[in-house]
């Protein structure tokens, strides 16, 4: 008899064989949907009313001419000839202090660097600043990317501009810049990549002027003092007022409900334990 057997020495015979793709059916029904739909619960009057008062006031305002605040004047004053540290709260306009400089080296046929802990930052201020003073003016350096590295001003990331202060000293040339902005200049509390923040500015030759913005560092004339101390220059430190904008903070539950985090008298809004309590107490409920 001939022998019916694969390489593998099996007999096809006693396979099964596979059915036609019209043949197959799905025998085994769906599972039921295991996870629980939450309880939906009305929104109090008192509740609605403070989420209104939450929403008031959003969107966006007339335009209107540009008016610099006190600090950002006295900051382009001082940075002529000093170091600046400008301490200010987020949406103040600390930027605004670092264009109008860079516009004003630019003319003058000067180079600036631009840093930022962030690529994905150092990528946005790159497009912004592309926008503004011409592609052409602007380059990028970071791990990832490096495009028109010749341009008078350099957008790039802390540690790449620390990296060409070593090169500089180990290879006996200038870094070729006049001003350098360290953009969140509280990263040198970091404690892992803060060292990078207490190099470049320890490596940054005293001709090279810093402005330094930060919204959140801490003890910023005693920063200033050890800057002044290391680089051998004056500092001045420039403190904003209150927050020009305003932040509500509130939690969107998972049917969608909000709730202001905080109540008409600057408390926590007690709404929210109540809100937890009546969802534990309700279970949920399945379909």
């Amino acid at each position: 008899m001939p022998r019916n057997r694969d390489r593998g020495g099996g007999n096809r015979s006693s396979r099964p064989r596979p059915r036609p793709h019209k043949e197959r059916s799905n025998k085994r029904g769906l599972a039921p949907e295991s996870s629980p739909i939450a309880a939906v619960y009305e929104q109090t009057p008192r509740q609605v009313r403070a989420v209104e008062r939450l929403l008031s006031g959003i969107g966006r305002p007339e335009p209107q001419p540009l008016v610099p605040d006190p600090f950002q004047i006295e900051a382009l004053a001082a940075i002529e000839s000093e170091d600046v540290l400008v301490t200010a709260p987020t949406g103040s306009g600390k930027t605004w202090i670092a264009r109008e400089e860079i516009r004003r080296l630019l003319a003058d046929g000067k180079k600036a660097w631009y840093t930022t802990p962030l690529k994905a930052l150092t990528n946005s201020k790159y497009t912004e600043f592309g926008l503004e003073f011409g592609p052409e003016n602007v380059g990028i350096l970071t791990g990832d990317r490096k495009e028109n590295t010749n341009a008078p001003l350099i957008v790039g990331t802390t540690e790449i501009y620390r990296n060409q202060l070593f090169d500089a000293l180990r290879e006996g040339f200038d870094v070729r810049t006049d001003f350098v902005i360290l953009d969140e200049a509280h990263y040198l509390a970091d404690e892992e990549r803060g060292h990078v923040w207490e190099e470049a500015i320890i490596l940054s030759p005293p001709r090279i002027r810093l402005l330094l913005l930060s919204a959140t560092v801490g003890r910023a004339d005693e920063f200033a003092k050890w800057i002044g101390d290391v680089r051998g220059t004056t500092v001045r430190v420039i403190k904003a007022g209150p927050r020009p904008v305003e932040l509500r903070a509130a939690y969107l539950s998972s049917d969608l409900q909000l709730f202001p985090l905080f109540g008409s008298d600057g408390e926590y809004n007690r709404d929210l334990d109540r809100f937890a309590k009546q969802r534990s107490s309700g279970g949920f409920r399945r379909r």
